[in-house]
């Protein structure tokens, strides 16, 4: 503490803010009051003073009371006022009047950006003397997201035209954010509300907003900054061509989120995303690009610092004020401005102090993925790479840094990357090594030289350009070759705070002493080298028996446990969510569409049907396509199987080729190891089940057609048995070579028992009453033939086509008797699903009824036979 005294204090700062987060009320005062009692001890251990202990106790209490204060204002005005007025509906018809108070983003069919709302009045139906609901609320600049939904194509430059600052009024509907609706799911609401962001605006057409321009304020000149930003972008566009624009501008000016969504893809599996975030990276580049510059044209040492110290903070305003660019701005001005008065020491202590000054100014920072990495990443290069570097002395040192601070960045970001984004490529540390250096040695400053030439002269910058533009090409045929070698990427489930503590704690350990052995074993052979030998043989001592070297054994064998103990971590922290020895079914909420992963207790893994978004897209209406259009299987399905550790999909099962059951089916094959996938034998007129059959023959995954009759014993407690699709395309006993083609796919839908581990599961897919009366009668002929005993009730039944008035007729409820039903259905969907009259029959045979619109995500173990089950949304109780 004595040297890093900042550093220590902002450490207990962020330990206090952060028991804040994860403790309320009592826990987090209990927890307070135990570390109280704990500080004599804490000190003896660490042999820190008195004074020194009560400075860090200070700093850990007052980071827990300036979150809990600050958390405590976070609270939406538009919510106080509509309890006032007794108005309880998420949705309410309003009209607005506000300020634009960011950078207004147009894609497709939306245009979105965040205003401040001064006041919210009822919204007034032509043709009514009286509005009905709220008399007007005075919100005080409280932030909503603005969603507008463009009705014609003409009305995309309408909303370009918006700008950060212009007054606006607004006619649409408050609605609440929606929360997490599976077990480990994106949670919206929590995000918005650390963006300090409560309500959803929605509007229809850009006739809901009124623009105005409004006087000087910050916004507006934040405004001008947007519109700077997009003529920069448009100059790069000149520079640049097709897909290298969009990344060039991410490079140079931060904005990411115009590179071509699979290019974009391919930098997130190698772990390459970090490049596109300005930083820590692109300012030193940048500012030692300006003081080069200043030095070529001789200006003195004290007149660059100055020069340098005003660009940085415009820098972070070009580049999008993003967490990790007003960090590395904060250091470099730190930094310059205590370089400037000599007093420069300690990294550390500045980096606390830029952490320090942006969680006094924003304390939600703390949650923020950007902030988290950001100085995560430059603490671990400050304290690990010096221990590594002595590691490394058989590297040509001048390659030697740059490896010590890549291995540094791995090790560091790998349990937040894991944390957050569940997965890691075994290439991302090869990837980083390679693509980089050359990046941030050619891509960035000639990139940026380009640019500011361009200004100059455009066919300058253009000449400048080309090599750059050559590296960009060479660049992405390296990650497309990288990312094309199946079998590297590897998925994580989410690990918790303990274990990323300990984590932290064995590797510091771990590199610190096998830095000193190094060291060690430095000097001792330097010492070999330059002593002479004695004139008579030397009686070996004590410490000579238990030392390698001139290293203890002891060492050693702490080295050993160390790393011993990581590696039981690591595999730890791989194994899958689900625990073995336990049958797992979860019903996972894909809105309109069916998805559910079943995991045996042997830890084999099958996934029936992902879901799918379902397009209304008109012919000629290209216009409304965004650059990355939502689609369930990848936003949804994919995310919850790498948090939940699933490593291989042994068995998918599609049930059938509608698009709401295997369009996210498309996202799971590509990303995925597959063992086999199992469909009903059928093809339909669908370019998604074409592609998705495609893609699995290019992978090689086995398909296999099934059928009434087969059986499937994955492991011995669990077996499937298929009940449907019934035999088609025979003619007595010769089979048809071609595949037919069903246009309606629903009766064709596989349907199969799952009896596991003592309990019994009915799939039905989107089967109806038709092939439900000829599955019974075949159960009856086959049970009167003494084949089979198929007559036995189920546990719990998966409600066919999502509870349509189409399917799960009386009679097959009474023959199967299920002891509970789930039925998966959209919220508010517009098919009206499920039918009232189906949800009735099964209230009415006592089945339990579990709904994946009203209750999220239902999640059932099985143990020895014995059930039990959860869902996510327990407010639909």
């Amino acid at each position: 503490m004595k040297s890093r005294p900042l550093a220590m204090v902002v450490c207990c700062w962020i330990a206090g803010s952060g028991s804040a987060v994860l403790w309320h009320g009592t826990s987090l005062w209990l927890t307070w009051g135990g570390l109280t009692l704990l500080i004599p001890l804490l000190g003896i251990v660490l042999r820190y003073r008195p004074r020194q202990m009560v400075l860090l106790w200070l700093a850990f209490s007052l980071g827990a009371i300036y979150w809990q204060i600050n958390d405590g204002r976070n609270v939406s005005k538009i919510s106080t006022g509509l309890a006032a007025e007794d108005i309880t509906s998420d949705t309410v018809m309003v009209r607005a009047i506000g300020m634009i108070v960011s950078a207004v983003e147009v894609d497709g069919d939306r245009a979105a950006f965040t205003a401040a709302l001064q006041r919210v009045e009822p919204s007034q139906a032509p043709g009514e003397s009286t509005a009905p609901g709220i008399h007007g609320i005075d919100t005080a600049g409280e932030r909503v997201a603005v969603q507008i939904k463009l009705s014609k194509q003409e009305e995309q430059a309408v909303a370009a035209a918006w700008t950060r600052g212009q007054e606006i009024t607004l006619q649409g509907s408050l609605e609440q954010p929606s929360a997490a609706r599976n077990f480990g799911g994106f949670d919206y609401g929590k995000y918005l509300r650390t963006q300090r962001i409560h309500w959803i605006f929605k509007a229809a057409g850009a006739s809901a907003v009124e623009a105005t321009s409004s006087g000087f304020s910050r916004a507006a000149l934040l405004g001008e900054v947007d519109k700077l930003r997009q003529r920069i972008g448009s100059r790069v566009e000149q520079l640049f061509p097709e897909w290298q624009a969009g990344y060039m501008k991410g490079l140079l000016i931060g904005l990411a989120d115009e590179l071509e969504p699979d290019k974009y893809t391919q930098f997130t599996q190698l772990g390459l995303t970090h490049i596109l975030a300005i930083s820590g990276s692109h300012v030193a580049i940048n500012v030692g690009l300006l003081f080069g510059l200043l030095r070529l044209c001789r200006v003195t040492r004290e007149t660059s610092i100055l020069i340098v110290l005003c660009f940085v903070p415009i820098y972070v305003l070009l580049t999008g004020f993003s967490p990790s660019v007003i960090r590395s701005g904060i250091m470099t001005i730190l930094g310059l401005y205590l370089l400037r008065q000599r007093r420069l020491k300690d990294g550390l202590n500045v980096l606390s102090a830029a952490a320090l000054l942006m969680l006094l100014w924003e304390p939600n920072y703390l949650l923020n993925v950007s902030f988290q990495l950001s100085f995560a990443v430059t603490a671990g290069l400050i304290i690990f790479v010096p221990q590594i570097l002595p590691l490394l002395g058989w590297l040509p040192p001048k390659i030697r840094s740059t490896v010590a601070i890549t291995v540094a960045a791995e090790i560091v970001s790998f349990p937040l990357t894991i944390y957050y984004f569940n997965q890691l490529s075994l290439l991302s540390l090869a990837a980083n090594l390679l693509i980089v250096p050359v990046i941030g040695l050619v891509a960035l400053p000639l990139g940026t030289a380009a640019l500011l030439s361009s200004w100059i002269w455009l066919r300058l910058g253009t000449w400048i350009a080309y090599p750059v533009i050559l590296v960009n090409k060479v660049t992405f045929k390296a990650t497309e070759w990288l990312t094309s070698h199946s079998g590297f990427m590897t998925y994580w489930k989410s690990p918790s705070l303990l274990w990323i503590a300990s984590y932290y704690l064995v590797i510091y350990g771990l590199l610190l002493l096998s830095k000193r052995v190094a060291t060690q074993r430095s000097v001792q052979s330097v010492t070999d080298d330059t002593v002479p030998l004695p004139d008579r043989p030397v009686r070996p001592t004590a410490k000579s028996y238990y030392s390698f070297a001139g290293v203890s054994f002891k060492r050693y064998a702490t080295m050993l446990s160390l790393a011993i103990s990581l590696i039981a971590m690591l595999i730890y922290g791989y194994r899958p969510l689900n625990s073995h020895g336990m049958g797992h079914v979860q019903f996972i909420d894909v809105g309109q569409g069916d998805c559910t992963l079943i995991t045996t207790p042997s830890g084999i893994n099958i996934l029936v049907d992902g879901g799918g978004t379902v397009s209304f897209r008109k012919p000629g209406e290209r216009w409304r396509d965004r650059r990355e259009p939502f689609e369930v299987g990848a936003k949804t399905v994919v995310p919850l199987l790498k948090k939940r550790g699933i490593h291989r999909l042994d068995i998918v099962i599609a049930t059938h080729g509608d698009q709401d059951h295997i369009g996210g089916l498309q996202a799971v094959v590509e990303q995925f190891p597959i063992g086999a996938l199992l469909f009903n034998g059928s093809f339909s007129e669908s370019a998604t089940l074409a592609k998705l059959m495609q893609t699995a023959v290019d992978k090689r995954i086995s398909i296999y057609a099934v059928s009434r009759g087969m059986t499937l014993s994955p492991d011995s407690a669990t077996r499937l048995e298929f009940m449907a699709p019934l035999l088609h395309g025979y003619e007595g006993d010769q089979p048809d070579s071609a595949i037919p083609y069903i246009k309606e796919q629903n009766a064709e839908s596989v349907v199969f028992r799952l009896e596991m581990d003592g309990a019994s599961f009915l799939f039905t897919g989107d089967t109806d009453e038709g092939t439900e009366r000829k599955m019974m009668a075949l159960e009856h002929q086959e049970s009167t033939e003494g084949e089979v005993n198929n007559l036995r009730p189920v546990d719990m039944l998966k409600v066919a086509h999502h509870g349509s008035k189409t399917s799960t007729s009386a009679l097959w409820i009474r023959r199967y008797r299920p002891t509970a039903s789930v039925i998966s259905a959209g919220v508010g969907n517009t098919y009206g699903h499920p039918n009232a009259g189906v949800v009735e029959r099964l209230a009415q045979s006592g089945s339990m009824i579990f709904r994946t619109d009203l209750q999220g995500e239902v999640q059932v173990t099985v143990h020895q036979g014995l059930i039990q089950s959860r869902y996510k949304n327990k407010s639909s109780e």
